[in-house]
């Protein structure tokens, strides 16, 4: 056949001849530079490369050497943020030919990197102007591209942080299953993050089986970072869209604060814990349930759960422990957690525990350790079904805190002490700097016999009741109760409290000596009324009268909370003559913590008669029974003592009575109108 006289079927056979050269003898490196711009556009980055292939097929294959991304202004010149040895792609050409991207494998030889962080929070890994990696809404919607079996060989990848105080390294790769199964990620770190060393492991499934929504992934972490351990084991329910968890945790540590770096949810201090349970996902919630375990001396279950997808993350806990020493609650008023010979307390806590007795101070003087108001809100109920310890006259505790959008309340926080309950109401504002606290206590027929056990010194039986109120802002316990205002009222009946109490307040020598012997003497209690009032820190007594078989006592007095400084007399009166007994006041003096105690030598001579004590009780006594009835029931001794004292107060020569004021905060005012 002649081809002049078919130039078409020529000029195919022409083409078909060039394009079969140039698949044989084409240099696809020539195209480049282009592909380097490309890609330098789309990451807003430069991009080069050493050497790029294409091999066509029916499953083309691309392979890229020597690539490299330089770093954006201010992270430096001279280094690049990744580099690449060899990566290589296969697509399926015909599934693309259908508007699919399919890549059966990926292989990355010696990917590195390093991901740089900035105090002022810019990194160097965030591309273009909007930022590579956040799609807008359609892009989220449309399905990414499906990608088969990924190898990574010899990866290395540091983050840098100094914010977070991190410079640790990861390296990546991908191990191969000797039964030809897809290759499993293997990621190890090492390095440092919050100041600590950090060595973790973790091995995943393969990324094939990330999209398979039938086949559960499997996930297996164990990290340490400082003393804190967490060791993850189970798998994820199509974990790209993030439906489903069955997980196994275990957390474990000297303190669960210093979990706050590692998982963004502020936790109070805390003495050595470990704590195990399941971890999943469910409504759309982070849940840590069935946990149980311990933190310091105390046990502690329940469940934990995270919100994530609000403005701030949403927390709510329902926790319970069946025994609980309070001292490893210390962290939340400030205070070092745990018991001081406690045997897992770690060397800060230690050195912590040292300081704080070799300290003048009484009251706990660290920063309160309210979680950052703008990081997370809080709703936590907790349950302590019994409360054991050295000095330890509480029960049990119940206690519900909710931290909402900068508000602290403990509405709640309950103990019981015998058949009585000690109830308080606590408001913390700490978006204010000082933080606003006002504090609300109630004592409902609290057990003396309980509170004296706790001192292993005195002994005693009766029932106590009256209530507390504080207006104040600070931001340690001490720094609050030195500028608090409000008052403070507490009452006694019935039972009985060791003589060693009323002797030493009387002087009685012989008696005295007899009680620290341990030979039983009780003395009879019909009534107690104390009333202070709390003025910037200065509280100051009102009224203090305590009515017994042996003697009336007296006090007066403050307590300086501001500077932790103690002036107060104490005055016996004996009801009947004990030999050796010298009715001086008692002067307690200095010291908040060490105070001395002592007789008043100038009054040693001073033979006072009963007008002394009876004087200074003729106008509160009265105005305070509505008020002691509320804690300590309508059947108490007090009214009976109250009225005696007043009917011989009477009889005094020189004595004018005075009508007795409302009491404070008793809520009426002129007129008989009741205020709400």
């Amino acid at each position: 056949m002649a081809w002049r006289s078919h130039p078409l079927l020529a000029t195919l056979a022409a083409l078909t001849v060039l394009l079969l050269a140039l698949i044989l003898f084409w240099d696809w490196n020539w195209l480049r530079p282009l592909v380097e711009l490309r890609a330098s556009a789309a990451l807003g980055r430069s991009v080069s490369i050493g050497h790029f292939d294409l091999r066509l097929s029916g499953a083309p294959m691309v392979t890229v050497d020597d690539a490299a991304i330089s770093n954006p202004p201010g992270f430096g010149g001279n280094d690049t943020l990744a580099t690449v040895k060899r990566l290589q792609l296969r697509f399926d050409a015909w599934a693309a030919l259908r508007g699919r991207i399919v890549i059966p494998s990926i292989e990355i030889d010696e990917p590195q990197g390093t991901l740089r962080a900035k105090s002022d929070g810019t990194t160097n890994w965030q591309f273009g102007k909007s930022g590579v990696g956040q799609p807008t809404g359609a892009e989220q919607d449309a399905a990414g591209p499906e990608i088969g079996r990924l190898t990574i060989r010899d990866g290395r990848i540091r983050f840098v942080d100094p914010r977070r105080k991190a410079d640790f390294s990861t390296f990546i790769n991908t191990d191969e299953p000797r039964d030809g199964s897809e290759p499993r990620i293997v990621v190890a770190a090492r390095g440092t993050y919050d100041a600590q060393p950090i060595d973790a492991h973790f091995s995943g499934g393969s990324l094939l089986s990330l999209r398979n929504e039938t086949k559960p992934y499997p996930v297996d972490l164990d990290a340490k970072n400082g003393a804190t351990h967490i060791r993850l084991t189970g798998t994820l329910r199509n974990p790209l869209k993030f439906s489903g968890a069955n997980l196994k945790l275990l957390l474990e540590g000297d303190n669960l604060a210093k979990l706050q770096p590692l998982i963004g949810v502020p936790l109070a201090p805390t003495p050595r814990y470990r704590l195990a349970g399941l971890l999943d996902y469910a409504d759309r919630r982070i849940r840590f349930r069935n946990f149980d375990g311990r933190v310091g001396d105390s046990d502690l279950s329940g469940r934990f759960e995270v919100d994530p997808g609000k403005e701030r993350p949403r927390i709510d806990a329902v926790l319970t422990s069946q025994r609980i020493v309070l001292d490893d609650l210390g962290g939340f008023i400030g205070a070092t957690p745990g018991r001081t010979d406690a045997p897992n307390q770690s060397a800060t806590q230690k050195e912590e525990h040292r300081q704080k007795q070799a300290s003048p101070k009484l009251l706990p003087d660290t920063p309160l350790n309210v979680p950052d108001v703008k990081s997370a809100d809080f709703h936590i109920h907790y349950e302590g079904k019994r409360i054991e310890g050295r000095s330890m006259p509480l029960d049990n505790l119940v206690a519900d805190f909710t931290l909402e959008n900068g508000k602290v309340t403990l509405t709640p926080l309950s103990f019981g002490v015998g058949k009585g309950e000690i109830a308080s109401n606590i408001e913390f504002d700490a978006r204010q700097n000082p933080a606003h606290a006002k504090f609300r206590v109630e004592f409902k027929q609290v057990d003396l016999h309980r509170l004296m056990q706790s001192t292993h010194i005195f002994e005693g039986a009766g029932t106590i009741g009256g209530r507390a109120y504080i207006d104040t802002s600070g931001n340690s316990l001490a720094d609050m109760l030195g500028r608090g205002d409000g008052d403070l009222k507490l009452f006694m009946t019935g039972g009985d409290v060791s003589a060693l109490l009323v002797d030493l307040a009387g002087i009685d020598l012989g008696n005295s000596i007899l009680s620290a012997l341990g030979i039983p003497q009780r003395t009879q209690i019909r009534c107690m009324v104390s009333d202070f009032s709390l003025n910037r820190g200065q509280l100051q007594t009102r009224t203090f009268f305590l009515d017994t078989t042996e003697a009336n006592v007296t006090g007066n007095g403050k307590i300086d909370l501001q500077n932790e400084r103690i002036d107060y007399r104490i005055a016996t009166e004996p009801k009947h003559f004990s030999v050796g007994a010298v009715p001086a006041p008692i002067d307690i003096d200095g010291p908040l913590k060490s105070p001395s105690v002592g007789p008043d030598t100038a009054a040693l001579a001073a033979r006072a008669g009963p007008s002394v004590a009876l004087g200074v009780l003729l106008t509160p006594l009265a105005a305070l029974l509505p008020t002691i009835q509320l804690g300590l029931g309508k059947d108490n001794d007090c009214a009976g003592s109250i009225a005696r004292i007043e009917a011989a107060s009477k009889a005094l020569p020189g004595v004018k009575t005075k009508k007795a004021a409302p009491p404070h905060g008793s809520g009426v005012k002129k007129g008989g109108k009741k205020t709400q």
